[in-house]
């Protein structure tokens, strides 16, 4: 029996590779189960003891890229938007500005008073024509699926929200919409209890249209943690300099050369962006 192989997380804590864990990340971006073996087993046999989940995800990148472009970006994606949480950077603040480039104005953090008790909503969203309340739900783990609990507690709180004419876009206006978005998936009885009572689910491949994936796509909202040729270091510095965004990069030679990147390593990080 092969001896365990333990990986460092991004956190720093070490966990047992998990092969099948691997499998289905690739699948679920659009690879055939025959690549995915395949991946699966080349890591295997070059994985080192204690690598990186970073390295195991670059890799697996590298050898998907050569046999399914889309599925190489969609994978690329949905680990770079995980990479977020251990940046620092807010899932909500991320939500925010997906709705800022689809033509609304947005708040963050904001205390709203309902009909009964004040809530603290993760984003609030409005145009001329919606008022939308937004909880946000960021989870570390691909396989976390927010469940009925987690519906239940925000429909309560957007019927709560409903009761009241809150002054948004200078206007009393009543809330038209509550919305819960994650990186991750929902379970099958949160989608149902969801459906049936009109709270809008935005998951990672939920609904088959609209979902986080479409709308990130959409909105040209490509996280820097999607380039593999830069750091984990180097992406957290851009993060905190609020270089957020892909497209954000394409006119900060400057910033990428006063981080220590060479100057060819720049043309290279600027062509990935683009095939991005």
């Amino acid at each position: 029996m092969m001896r365990p192989i333990f990986v460092i997380k991004s956190s720093g804590q070490k966990e047992e590779f998990d092969e099948n864990k691997l499998k289905e990340s690739l699948i679920l971006a659009g690879a055939s189960a025959q690549n995915a073996e395949i991946i699966t087993i080349k890591i295997i046999e070059e994985l080192s003891e204690e690598a990186t989940t970073s390295e195991i995800y670059k890799k697996a990148f590298q050898l998907l890229y050569k046999m399914h472009l889309p599925a190489a970006k969609r994978y690329v994606l949905r680990r770079a938007v995980l990479e977020l949480g251990p940046s620092g950077f807010p899932f909500e603040k991320y939500v925010a500005e997906i709705l800022n480039r689809k033509g609304f104005e947005t708040k963050t953090d904001e205390m709203v008073m309902g009909r009964c008790v004040p809530h603290e909503v993760d984003v609030v969203a409005w145009n001329e024509k919606d008022l939308i309340m937004v909880e946000a739900k960021f989870h570390n783990e691909l396989g976390t699926k927010s469940d009925l609990k987690v519906v239940l507690y925000v429909k309560a709180r957007v019927d709560d929200l409903k009761e009241t004419e809150l002054d948004y876009g200078g206007q009393n206006r009543k809330v038209t919409e509550g919305w819960l978005v994650t990186n991750t998936k929902f379970t099958s009885t949160a989608i149902q209890y969801a459906e049936c009572t009109k709270l809008k689910l935005v998951g990672w491949n939920y609904p088959e249209r609209g979902n986080l994936h479409d709308l990130i796509i959409e909105t040209n909202t490509l996280p820097i943690t999607c380039i593999t040729q830069l750091t984990q270091t180097q992406k957290n510095t851009l993060l905190s300099q609020g270089l957020v965004f892909c497209d954000s990069l394409l006119d900060k030679t400057e910033t990428l050369k006063s981080i220590g990147i060479k100057e060819e390593k720049i043309e290279h990080i600027m062509h990935e962006i683009k095939s991005l």
